[in-house]
């Protein structure tokens, strides 16, 4: 990639580190317009659920609507409706209505996030794909790991006011960076699709493959953020080094991702065999974390970090190269849609297991799927590829 084509493609990366630095930081501080009791934690409960919620829904919508009018409008809007709803929630001051802010900040994500990738897909040559989207996971990883740390300070220097004011500047930061630096990015003619041709393009190996490693990862990268600090509870470590605990484990994917790209594009990795190895790098961080004691959860941070770190390139990388340039938004909003979804199911399934028997066999029935299910999908992929070229 020559250093224009990097200029174009650095605001997105910047895109990214907004959406998880607004998800990470805002939830991670919400706690404080509760004021305990059973009812004030069903409150928090929706709050946390609002941003995620939203973008459930629309993400598909957004990356559909970026492919029809273009990725660019649809980035700058959704950056500009993230500034606006941050920057009122900061001038109203009011708690009262931090759930309308919240939900529109998610509503805001679930527009520029899909258009996001989809225009570094768009932006970068077929062969260069793994290590922008290596780059762009990364900025990602990086605002999951500041988000708490430095929403944190920022609340407790100026309140959740602050938070949102800068918010408010950050997104809007980066849209006129975007504005000022992304090239337009006309839609491609695209043939007519009925329901039934989006089913079947879903419901096709190219996609639904790597799509299933990422909602594997995101869950085994939301169980390790949600639950490693009730691990480290356990084992006698304080806030402060399960809090860091954590940052070990967001780090730990930011500096896997880029080279793990840089792999992929070079030929020294192959998408199945890489992603097959970070589910099986991720589940054996989740049975890590089984084991008693501070060395397993920084160890379990380490594995998981490393796996998520692993997939999350190749997989975005392998659906960027399987969808027709027309067809982008539309892939990576269904693709984030699966992100979501592991995001949500990854922890539910773990608390549920952990509330009828320990968090230990929560653990481990996460890392069994990790490792039995998706792997066995990825193999038949590889045999059903190494089959093809034998006949050929």
């Amino acid at each position: 990639m020559t250093a224009v084509a990097r200029s174009h493609v650095r605001p997105l990366y910047a895109a990214g580190f907004v959406t998880a630095f607004g998800a990470h930081g805002i939830a991670a501080n919400l706690a404080q317009v509760t004021l305990g009791g059973t009812g004030s934690l069903l409150y928090l409960g929706l709050l946390l659920a609002l941003y995620d919620g939203a973008e459930v829904v629309l993400k598909p919508v957004f990356g559909s609507l970026a492919d029809r009018v273009g990725a660019r409008p649809v980035l700058l809007g959704g950056l500009a409706m993230f500034a606006a709803a941050s920057g009122a929630f900061a001038v109203a001051a009011d708690t009262r209505w931090v759930w309308l802010a919240r939900l529109a900040q998610g509503a805001s994500a679930s527009a520029f996030s899909p258009a996001a990738g989809s225009l570094v897909a768009r932006l970068t040559p077929a062969g260069g794909h793994g290590r922008a989207f290596g780059s762009y996971g990364s900025f990602k990883s990086i605002g999951y790991a500041l988000g708490p740390v430095l929403g944190g300070v920022i609340v407790a220097i100026g309140g959740l006011r602050s938070l949102f004011a800068v918010m408010a500047v950050l997104a809007a930061v980066v849209a006129v960076w975007a504005l000022a630096t992304v090239p337009v990015v006309p839609p491609l003619p695209r043939a007519r699709q009925t329901l039934a041709d989006l089913a079947r393009r879903l419901a096709d190996r190219s996609f639904l493959h790597p799509t299933a490693a990422l909602a594997a990862a995101t869950a085994a990268l939301s169980v390790g953020v949600g639950f490693l600090p009730v691990s480290g509870a356990a084992a006698g470590l304080g806030p402060v080094v399960t809090g860091a605990a954590v940052s070990l484990l967001a780090v730990t994917a930011a500096l896997v991702q880029p080279q793990a790209g840089r792999a992929l594009d070079a030929g020294r990795l192959r998408p199945w065999a890489g992603t097959a190895a970070g589910l099986g790098i991720a589940g054996a961080g989740l049975a890590v974390a089984m084991l008693p004691g501070p060395a397993a959860v920084l160890g379990a941070a380490v594995g998981i970090g490393c796996g998520t770190g692993l997939i999350t390139p190749l997989a975005f990388a392998t659906l960027a190269g399987a969808t027709p340039p027309e067809r982008m938004g539309q892939t990576m909003g269904a693709a984030e849609l699966g992100r979501e979804l592991g995001d949500a199911g990854g922890p539910l399934l773990v608390g549920a297991i952990a509330v009828a028997g320990t968090l230990a066999l929560g653990y481990g029935a996460l890392a069994l799927l990790l490792i039995v299910v998706p792997l066995a999908s990825v193999a038949g992929a590889a045999v059903r590829s190494v089959g093809g070229s034998v006949r050929s």
